[in-house]
């Protein structure tokens, strides 16, 4: 069955509420971590709402009623979200407030705000939405679960999927997990990223929404024609042999492939993977990166959905993006593969409509 996508937004660090704008050059960051852009947040709610949420509850409900009114729906069936570290600022908050008050006189705000399920939770408040709410935690296939839930429900008659996935970073959080050496030890331009031979990946954040639907509309984007997830492959040969299946099942050769956008995050071990493909199987396909854009994190893979579906829609893309020199003079077919540590990987198979 035919999944269309007919509304959709993103927050990255880069200028990407209009694809427009967003073609017209890369931003160019020298940090720690690429943060969102700021948002405008005047039209979507109070300035009382937004003191009292975090950033990415706020650039949610922004994404997600963006997404909504582009589909010109008020009310989805469904509200599914993915999200790897749920509310980290209101998290720290709380539990900073814990050790600087010796566990007394605590406000229950920042705890009820910090759990997973808050961004689904806040959109559907605000819709006044009753139906089915649900928040996947599966680190790298946190937004891909959501996707997949999405999907089933389809399948099953429903309408209008409002599917999301995001995540933030904090400081604090970034100087933590840097120890580990998932993160890059030196500060790296995101427009040099993958000149560096190094170890560790460039941090990031993000949100995207999408307004999933059994049906065409008159704003839909594309056509999802299907999504694959597979954990912890025992070596190269099973990642070819599942592309593969997963291509043949869909009827669909290398050859029909437009554009493949891979999840080169900087890593030089976690890379290897994506160079290998890229110098096999896609050595005669355009190539694409797109965590020069937004870094890494546990649901980049809505950013790179977005990025795919705007890319089938506009029939190009911008030349920032691009991994290769190969050209095609149509974008009807476009393969996703990414990702995250090497445990959770996944695959998006886009056509045009």
């Amino acid at each position: 069955m035919s999944v269309y996508i007919n509304g959709t937004a993103a927050f990255i660090s880069q200028n990407t509420l209009n694809f427009n704008e967003f073609q017209k050059g890369l931003v160019e960051y020298e940090t720690d971590f690429l943060k969102t852009v700021p948002v405008d947040y005047k039209p979507f709610m109070t300035p009382i709402e937004a003191r009292r949420m975090s950033k990415i509850v706020k650039d949610s409900i922004v994404a997600a009623e963006t997404a909504l009114k582009q589909a010109g729906v008020t009310m989805p069936d469904a509200i599914i979200c993915g999200t790897g570290l749920g509310i980290i600022t209101d998290t720290e908050k709380f539990l900073e407030k814990m050790i600087d008050d010796k566990e007394q006189y605590l406000t229950p705000t920042s705890f009820i705000q910090s759990t997973h399920n808050t961004v689904a939770a806040q959109i559907a408040l605000r819709l006044k939405c009753h139906n089915y709410n649900f928040t996947y935690v599966n680190r790298g296939h946190s937004f891909e679960s959501a996707l997949l839930d999405s999907i089933m429900m389809l399948r099953e008659g429903k309408r209008n999927i409002l599917v999301g996935g995001g995540d933030e970073m904090t400081p604090h959080y970034f100087s933590v997990t840097k120890k580990t050496g998932f993160w890059k030890q030196e500060i790296v331009k995101n427009t040099e990223l993958f000149g560096t031979k190094t170890s560790g990946a460039l941090c990031g954040e993000g949100v995207a929404f999408f307004l999933a639907d059994s049906q065409k509309s008159k704003s839909t984007h594309t056509e999802l024609v299907d999504l694959k997830l597979f954990y912890k492959p025992a070596d190269i040969k099973e990642i070819f042999d599942t592309i593969k299946i997963f291509l043949d099942a869909n009827l669909t050769k290398i050859s029909d492939i437009d554009l493949v956008i891979l999840g080169n995050n900087g890593d030089w071990e976690q890379d290897k993977i994506y160079k290998t493909l890229q110098e096999t199987i896609f050595e005669e396909v355009p190539q694409a990166y797109f965590k020069h854009l937004s870094g890494e994190y546990h649901t980049c893979g809505a950013f790179a959905l977005w990025l795919a579906s705007q890319i089938v829609s506009h029939k190009k893309y911008p030349e920032f993006i691009k991994a290769n020199e190969m050209k095609t003079d149509k974008i009807n077919t476009v393969l996703i593969y990414n990702h995250y540590s090497n445990i959770n990987h996944s695959l998006f198979l886009l056509k045009s409509i």
